[in-house]
């Protein structure tokens, strides 16, 4: 269950909350924005139940974890036929939250050819399903969408269209990263400290002055998510009463904080740190990359990248890259089909004469030395 209110004392947070109160009082096209991580489906779940559709549903969907030649199927639907494997007529998303409301989770990574059919959506409130030589059916759908991109830079790089960001953009709730309302990072352990400890039935320890100070000073690059995800492991591995500084992960008291927490013109590209992750410090795709992309703290265009390096370092060669990333050669055929499922999967011919990247030979020679 989604918290029927926000969880935060900020003052951030309580302008959040007359946002959501206002939109929740008509049927505007609602845009949020925030980095990953900021609490935006909850945003848009707190919208839903307080509005007069909150007895009709809310339909979510992830636009960045739905491959691009699914995603008109799973929006619009299909009839049996229209393509391999369509054995049967397919009820899409837009006609499931029928009366109801659609939350379409980045909204940025959408492609143009969808933007474009979204709009036309949202003009007239028409559905074709694909196969189909007609529109069906007129919805009454409330759009509810949300991005941790920057739409206004993309439609200068003409990835967005200008008329789509106007549509969804009549209010416009921006949620600020969690190192912005460090007041909010107590009220937020405390919420989830009880959540946990109930969910895994577990006696529910105190924390000490000195650890809740730091992480009040950490600054969160994975926001509230990046917290839960703390407080959850520190609930599994509690030993004793009381959580201390000792208990905290090292990303939260060592080294690594200090790096993530850089302000965010000094930090490195984002495939760079995790790749030095894996191929320098020993760490797992599976861990470094995998469960950051299916928990949408990574994008399908950092996951390109990250492969796109690799791939320039192991010149096209994919089992080298199986070695590259710390995975046994028996994940080979997994990571593949993880690939190809969200469009990630790049060609290997334009690497083989790529020359190999200034400053990589250390840890290409170590994790090839083995071949």
């Amino acid at each position: 269950m989604k918290p029927k209110s926000l969880i935060g004392d900020s003052a951030a947070m309580r302008d959040v909350e007359l946002e959501i109160e206002c939109a929740a009082r008509c049927d505007a096209k609602v845009l949020i924005t925030g980095e990953s991580g900021v609490g935006k489906e909850v945003v848009a779940h707190l919208i839903h139940q307080r509005s007069d559709r909150s007895h009709r549903p809310l339909v979510t969907i992830n636009c960045a974890g739905v491959p691009e030649t699914l995603l008109e199927s799973e929006l619009f639907g299909h009839v049996r036929g229209s393509f391999t494997d369509a054995h049967r007529d397919k009820t899409g998303y837009l006609e499931q939250a029928h009366g109801g409301t659609i939350f379409m989770d980045e909204i940025g990574e959408m492609s143009l050819r969808m933007q474009a059919l979204l709009l036309r959506f949202m003009e007239n409130g028409e559905i074709q399903p694909v196969g189909s030589g007609r529109a069906q059916s007129v919805l009454n759908v409330r759009v509810i969408a949300a991005t941790n991109r920057d739409l206004t830079a993309r439609i200068a790089e003409k990835t967005f269209r200008e008329d789509l960001y106007y549509r969804l953009n009549v209010i416009h709730v921006a949620i600020p990263p969690l190192r912005e309302r460090r007041d909010d990072v107590r009220p937020l352990w405390e919420h989830l400290l009880r959540t946990l400890c109930d969910l895994h039935r577990v006696p529910q320890p105190r924390i000490s002055e000195s650890a809740i100070a730091k992480l009040v000073a950490y600054d969160w690059p994975g926001n509230v998510r990046e917290l839960r995800n703390v407080v959850e492991r520190v609930v599994l591995r509690a030993r004793s009463g009381e959580i201390s500084l000792s208990d905290l992960p090292r990303e939260v008291t060592g080294h690594f904080a200090s790096v993530v927490s850089a302000p965010k013109a000094a930090q490195r590209p984002v495939a760079d740190v995790l790749l030095e992750r894996m191929t320098v410090h020993g760490e797992s795709f599976w861990s470094v990359v995998y469960e950051p992309f299916v928990s949408r703290d990574l994008t399908r265009e950092d996951l390109r990248t990250i492969i796109t390096r690799g791939l320039e370092h192991t010149k096209g060669n994919y089992k080298l890259l199986i070695m590259l990333f710390n995975l046994p050669p028996g994940d080979y055929k997994r990571v593949l089909n993880f690939l190809r499922k969200y469009d990630c999967h790049m060609p290997f011919q334009p690497f083989r004469s790529v020359p190999a990247q200034p400053g990589s030979g250390a840890w290409v020679e170590r994790k090839t030395a083995v071949v």
